[in-house]
């Protein structure tokens, strides 16, 4: 209710703007905005099953929704054989299960689905990922979600180098290592690394927190430590719950990187520019 107020104090609900209102106001009633156009509604207790050992990906992926747009919720794939690019683009409520490895860039791109594979995956695993929970058993390749906005990604296993380049918001959990150049250019979100972290970690980060159980190879630039608190502790208990996960050492001894900020200079103008002014 303050901030409520405090907007409408500030003149935010009557100022006058040029041209087209840029003004929003939520409503919850509008269902047609809380989902893509073209989502299908789905029901979680109507389940299929099918085998992909013989099916092209794009023919997975046009199985998928087709299942989808009949309604299915539950969806199980077999032997996908690690086939690349598989289970991208879903923007629907869906779980599924994938019993067997993917590999390079599967499930990017996703805003909604539960997604858990049994098997590995290759470089670049939920790309772009929006919203949802891509849950890996075993190991993952490098650049292990790549630029990720929200969600939680997932991996008890290994990772490779450069997971979570560019990270704009969501969370990782590594239930072993990463690799060299982790977190690198971090923006936002959390990162957390049960296992040994490789070097460069957090390299040119802004902002995040980024949270390791086991050694550190070497930090990148501008990554310091950080004093864990409780609420960091707290926080890291409930989600490592949620996915049956712990860290050997217990939360409150793992270390906690942030950005130093040192590299936030900004400038308003290139330049090339200054040099017009002058």
């Amino acid at each position: 209710m303050a901030l409520r107020t405090q907007s409408h104090e500030m003149g935010m609900h009557t100022e006058k703007l040029s041209g087209r209102t840029q003004q929003r106001f939520f409503s919850a009633s509008e269902e047609e905005n809380l989902t893509y156009p073209g989502a299908h509604d789905v029901d979680f207790n109507k389940r299929a099953e099918f085998d992909a050992e013989k099916l092209s990906t794009s023919d997975i992926n046009l199985k998928l929704r087709d299942l989808m747009r009949q309604g299915y919720g539950t969806i199980v794939m077999r032997n996908p054989g690690a086939k690349h690019a598989i289970a991208v683009g879903i923007l629907n409520k869906l779980n599924l299960q994938i019993e067997g490895s993917l590999g390079y860039f599967g499930c990017g791109l996703i805003d909604g689905p539960n997604i858990h594979i049994k098997g590995r995956v290759g470089w670049s695993c939920a790309e772009n990922m929006l919203a949802g929970t891509v849950v890996i058993e075993k190991n993952a390749g490098s650049t292990f979600g790549a630029a990720i906005r929200g969600g939680d990604l997932v991996c008890k296993g290994d990772v490779g180098a450069r997971m979570g380049i560019d990270q704009k918001g969501g969370t990782i959990i590594v239930g072993g290592r990463c690799g060299a150049f982790c977190g690198f250019m971090m923006q936002r979100g959390r990162m957390v690394v049960l296992g040994d972290a490789g070097k460069n970690l957090g390299d040119s980060m802004y902002d995040g927190t980024i949270y390791v159980g086991g050694k550190i190879e070497g930090l990148g630039v501008d990554a310091v430590p950080d004093e864990m608190t409780d609420l960091d502790c707290q926080w890291l208990e409930r989600k490592l719950k949620l996915y049956g996960m712990t860290t050997p050492n217990g939360v409150k001894n793992m270390t906690k990187i942030v950005a130093g900020k040192q590299l936030w200079n900004y400038d308003n103008l290139e330049p090339s520019e200054k040099k017009l002014i002058l």
